[in-house]
């Protein structure tokens, strides 16, 4: 079980166990700044399984992670908004996995929720904390161009949802973060293959400032391949997420010329899922962090809506 309750612990519990759920229940119940209440899942084989495993407590019902001060919902899409919205109301500070909600309306009526509680909600958009993401994003600026590349061989994960809410919407949220602003145009083309959903899919997206992002994802793919890739004014990054780490060169501008030269970009690796809880809990105690919020998760499933659309409207 966790430790005892201190005065600067805050009370956890996380709603669904599953494959992101279980990590989410391992992290939160080894941080010493926080007492772990326990976890509820509809699947009370898996519960058993996983609360067995980290010691932890195996809930009843959802309503009793209403006694914590944040929770973790890691259940499916469709459950969010009615589960996540019920904490809120109870006073809970929570964090939905990724997409915030099945719709644009549900994320605003959370976000809603949230601001009325004066609650935090977040959105468990991982990438956008692997530090790698962000030691470039820190280092770079002026980006005109960007790309990235999300393939993953094919798995019976995430079938309920085609590749653009699955995968691809890591990379709109990040890309989001790099332009600062919304899309003014969107262009994409995609095919089912192994799914009666979209399971590739490649996205034009542009943006007001001049900046076109370019994004594939795929989980028919026979290799699994994170890049991100960014080009600025006088630089360029690329970015490995698997590897966490960042390749960089500039251009150096002198009296006889011009030359790239190569840019060391420091990455102090960790597990980005741990890095994401670390800045829930700090946006809980009130603290500056760099969290994906309900309006940017808001914002990531718009994007990844019409990029739907757009697909749509090809067939």
């Amino acid at each position: 079980m966790s430790t005892p309750t201190t005065n600067n612990q805050l009370t956890a519990a996380v709603v669904g166990t599953g494959h992101l759920g279980r990590h989410h229940v391992r992290i939160l119940n080894q941080r010493p700044d926080i007492r772990f209440l326990g976890a509820f899942d509809t699947d009370r084989e898996q519960l058993e399984s996983i609360t067995t495993e980290h010691g932890v407590k195996a809930l009843t019902s959802i309503e009793a992670a209403r006694e914590a001060d944040l929770v973790v919902v890691a259940t499916p899409t469709v459950s969010h908004r009615e589960i996540g919205g019920d904490l809120l109301a109870a006073g809970c500070h929570v964090m939905v996995e990724k997409p915030i909600t099945a719709t644009v309306a549900e994320a605003q009526e959370l976000i809603a929720l949230a601001a009325a509680n004066n609650r935090v909600l977040a959105v468990g958009h991982v990438e956008f904390h692997n530090p790698a993401v962000q030691a470039a994003l820190d280092a770079c600026g002026g980006v005109r161009y960007m790309e990235t590349q999300r393939l993953s061989p094919f798995t019976a994960r995430s079938v309920d949802v085609d590749v653009i809410l699955d995968l691809m919407i890591h990379d709109l949220q990040i890309t989001l973060a790099v332009a600062g602003e919304e899309p003014s145009d969107i262009r994409a083309v995609g095919v089912n293959v192994l799914t009666d959903k979209v399971d590739l899919c490649h996205a034009w997206v542009e943006f007001p400032s001049g900046l076109v992002a370019n994004l594939t994802a795929s989980r028919v793919s026979a290799e699994r391949i994170r890049k991100l890739r960014l080009f600025a004014n006088e630089g360029y990054f690329s970015i490995d997420y698997a590897e966490q780490s960042v390749q960089s060169a500039r251009l150096v501008r002198t009296e006889s010329g011009a030359d790239i030269q190569p840019r060391i970009v420091d990455v102090e690796k960790a597990e980005p899922l741990a890095a994401e809880l670390e800045a829930f809990v700090k946006a809980c105690r009130g603290e500056e962090t760099p969290l994906v919020d309900g309006h940017t998760g808001a914002s990531a499933l718009a994007a990844a809506i019409r990029v739907r659309e757009s697909v749509e409207a090809r067939t």
